[in-house]
């Protein structure tokens, strides 16, 4: 624990290494169209930018407990900060696609690593009375980073070259590995002979690798009629599944899943991946929608995430503090997925003659449904295991948080890739020569090329482009409001869920009673 000017010190910096981050999960988002075309790389390659660095998070959080322990938790926390310092500044050299992705990986094993070990140092920063409030610091950065990472990336996209994406974590990296050398504590290596799972760490990259390319690639590649889309899904399946048998028999797991005997745990990790699909899905596709569909610059679009993304970091302090004071966290998780899914619903009705002032509502429903389901969620998932297991039920939930935000992206983009198709079918059986309105608006178009020179023919082939053009944009605004639809329906399913973790705990109090007045 520790007082005075040298624990706000730790405190800016850990904030700081958490923000940089969460940031870089988000902070290339709005600049993939930028990427694919300097890269000479489709779309969906580029995207691998975004899920290389998610699959190496995923990979990394659950052994951070572990690891931290083996090499020493100061040790351990500088090197994660100068591995993803050092894996920003090749991110920004590199000259072909697959160079970047390969460095992203290991920006994303530095990065994850921080993210769980932060959460550790700022609790023991902290007196346990004021456990809520470290919550609420530490949920700033879990908020703040994802929100305000198409904002710095529309902003640096538009003025500068999208290498700086990247360069700009190099001076904050590097300040906070020399403060977090100064200030924090030393702490000595595991002196326990506990052998290392290497089986478990295998068995969890691969596993998680395979599937996140089977959920990324699937749509593009006509799912199971790739070969190699069979052969990940065998992969997969078997080394996920051998995964969980081995954790549970091994000594010493590099995941410990026994803690899930916990039911609660066990439904707040559910809770918690539906979090992260939202959290990061949302910041994935209102982006697209916006730059695609209404045609917003990419500073344009991560400027309208502000707003909610300020509501949420004032209120997160006061939330560690109304749990901290003995308010139960389901009411509050009740409340963000009931704000989430009002988000989704609100979406879901915009149009192509939709403002900006529209969006400015629903992304404040955003922003304070993320607040009221964070610091909550991470205090639900550990309240009924014993200390020695609260790092790793932590390191689990924060998994978790990170996995839905993985596949949310990929499944995201497969589900609109998907209804893209069903919306075009949709719309094309009415855009026939006997539909009046389609006769009305080629007519229109015809008057208006020839009206600026066109001869018939030439006007007839600009009208029928221009009508494609239409519907093409109507296919994916379309497809966007059904993201966005499903997005909010996947909040709302979650409120009985959390229902189910009242009821259990009145139940566990009423059999204590029995238990007592027996006696």
């Amino acid at each position: 624990m520790e007082t005075g000017f040298r624990k706000w010190i730790i405190v800016i910096t850990i904030i700081t290494s958490t923000i940089i981050e969460l940031i870089d999960t988000t902070i290339v988002n709005v600049s993939i169209n930028t990427m694919s075309g300097n890269l000479g790389a489709s779309l969906e390659d580029t995207a691998w930018v975004i899920t290389s660095y998610a699959i190496a998070n995923v990979i990394i959080i659950p052994m951070t407990s572990f690891l931290a322990e083996k090499i020493g938790r100061k040790q351990y926390y500088i090197g994660s900060i100068l591995l993803f310092t050092l894996a920003s500044a090749m991110c920004g050299f590199s000259h072909s696609l697959w160079e970047l992705v390969a460095f992203r990986f290991f920006q994303g094993i530095g990065g994850g690593a921080l993210l769980s070990t932060s959460q550790s140092i700022l609790f023991e920063t902290f007196p346990v009375k004021e456990r809520g409030t470290a919550s609420g610091i530490f949920s700033l950065g879990i908020i703040i980073g994802p929100s305000i990472g198409p904002v710095l990336g529309g902003y640096i996209v538009d003025n500068l070259s999208w290498q700086w994406i990247f360069y700009v974590n190099i001076p904050i990296g590097a300040m906070a590995a020399i403060l977090s050398y100064i200030y924090l504590k030393p702490t000595k290596r595991s002196q326990d002979n506990r052998r290392i799972d290497w089986l478990g760490i295998f068995l969890l990259a691969v596993g998680v690798g395979c599937l996140q390319v089977i959920l990324e690639r699937g749509e593009t590649d006509d799912w199971f009629s790739a070969t190699y889309i069979i052969v990940l899904t065998i992969i997969a399946t078997l080394c996920l599944t051998i995964l969980v048998w081995w954790e549970l028999q091994t000594e010493f797991p590099v995941i410990n899943l026994r803690v899930l005997k916990s039911t609660t745990l066990s439904i707040s990790a559910i809770m918690t991946f539906v979090l992260g699909f939202g959290l990061f899905s949302a910041v994935f596709v209102f982006p697209l929608y916006a730059q695609r569909i209404i045609g917003y610059s990419a500073f344009q679009t991560g400027t309208m995430l502000l707003p909610g993304t300020l509501m949420a970091a004032m209120i997160s302090p006061f939330l560690g503090k109304m749990l901290q004071s003995g308010l139960r966290p389901q009411y509050l998780i009740i409340l963000g997925f009931l704000f989430s899914a009002i988000f989704g619903f609100l979406m879901s009705g915009s149009n192509l003659d939709t403002g900006s002032a529209y969006f400015f509502i629903p992304l404040i429903f955003r922003g304070v449904g993320a607040a009221l389901l964070i610091v909550p969620l991470t205090a639900l998932a550990v309240s009924e295991l014993k200390p020695s297991d609260i790092p790793q039920g932590a390191a689990l939930n924060n998994m978790m948080r990170q996995m839905g935000g993985s596949f949310g992206i990929a499944l995201i983009n497969t589900y609109i890739a998907h209804r893209a198709a069903a919306n075009r079918v949709a719309l094309i059986s009415h855009v026939t020569t006997s539909d009046s309105a389609t006769s009305f608006r080629m007519q229109a178009f015809i008057r208006n090329f020839m009206a600026h020179g066109a001869n018939y023919l030439r006007a007839l082939q600009q009208a029928t482009g221009a009508l494609e053009s239409t519907v093409v944009r109507q296919t994916f605004l379309m497809s966007y409001m059904n993201a966005f639809l499903l997005l909010a329906i996947m909040n709302a399913c979650c409120i009985p869920l959390v229902l189910m973790t009242i009821k259990k705990k009145k139940a566990n109090q009423a059999t204590s009673k029995v238990v007592i007045s027996d006696h």
